[in-house]
């Protein structure tokens, strides 16, 4: 059951703020601010989103870090004094609530998958060991500070008529701060796998990058988004960031999950938890992955991935 205390919820990216603020509105009924960095629009937005106040530090530009937000917003909670501060589970955010953390002299509890009010103390379930185990508990500081990665709660519908109050606070300029040489472009992706309904996911039994076209055409067929594991995003650089699922990457509940060549390790699976439908293809029938999945074909994924294509596209036909 929700309590009264205030919350706080900060994000850099506007899409994770506003699940943010889904997820401090089921913890109480009482305060909700926003702390947003970026256009004012991005303030307007949050109100309409369901936060009752919005703390706004500015524009950001290219002479500004998100790290260089650190003594404004110390500064700030230090000021109000709120019960929770809820911090998007980005690489900046978790920088962010590290240092906040050891500024403040506060707990942080990271890799939060859910929340539980227990006699007036909230706890949290988090994840421990590189995903290998779930922790459930509670901040001993006065602040109750934790991170939240995407695809964890819903946003609220947006409401444009909301009334709420942008409060503006000045920048603190950090003493020592890191110093910006050079900016490069990203080859990023657009995909939200987070909302996906379909998602077929490739791991390392994949021998080459040229085999991700049999990949693109059966996830075409099944109008599904591509994921992968760790090794395909951050060893061999195959596929963007963005489509990593696991521990450090997306958390995914589509209703079908295809994972061709997975093997299956806890950091990978412990992001599928919330998948309706998995189907497992690998040629060694004792990959992990098959323990967890509905269904399960043992083979050659040469040969059953083209098959599997050819099969659903003559169905349509």
């Amino acid at each position: 059951m929700a309590e009264q205390h205030e919350f706080w919820v900060y994000s850099e990216k506007p899409a994770l703020l506003a699940e943010l603020i889904a997820a401090a509105r089921s913890l109480t009924e009482g305060p909700l601010a926003a702390v947003v960095t970026g256009p004012r629009t991005d303030a307007e937005t949050a109100l309409a989103q369901g936060a009752d106040k919005v703390y706004w530090l500015g524009e950001t530009g290219p002479e500004r870090l998100v790290d260089d937000y650190i003594p404004t917003l110390a500064a700030l909670i230090t000021g109000h004094k709120p019960y929770g501060l809820l911090i998007g589970a980005t690489r900046r955010g978790k920088a962010v609530a590290g240092r906040l953390a050891a500024r403040l002299d506060a707990s942080a509890i990271t890799d939060v998958k859910a929340f539980e009010w227990a006699d007036g103390i909230l706890t949290a379930r988090h994840l421990v060991f590189g995903g290998g185990a779930v922790r459930v508990e509670h901040a001993k500081s006065a602040l109750f500070l934790a991170t939240l990665g995407k695809g964890l709660y819903e946003p609220l519908p947006a409401d444009a008529s909301r009334a709420g109050e942008i409060v503006e606070i000045p920048f603190e300029a950090p003493t020592r701060r890191p110093r910006l040489c050079e900016v490069k472009p990203k080859m990023g992706s657009t995909v939200n796998l987070a909302a996906a309904r379909r998602v077929v996911c490739p791991g390392r039994g994949l021998a080459k990058q040229e085999d991700l076209k049999m990949i693109d055409e059966l996830a075409q067929v099944l109008e599904a988004e591509i994921g992968c594991t760790r090794p395909l995003a951050e060893g061999l650089d195959w596929l963007p960031r963005e489509r990593y699922i696991g521990v450090s990457g997306a958390f995914i509940k589509p209703d079908l999950y295809l994972g061709i060549g997975v093997s299956g390790q806890v950091q990978h699976t412990v992001g599928l938890s919330e998948t309706r439908v998995m189907v497992a293809i690998n040629k060694d029938e004792h990959a992990p992955l098959f323990e967890q999945a509905d269904y399960g074909i043992v083979g050659d994924l040469y040969t059953l991935v083209p098959a599997l294509t050819a099969a659903l596209k003559a169905r349509r036909s």
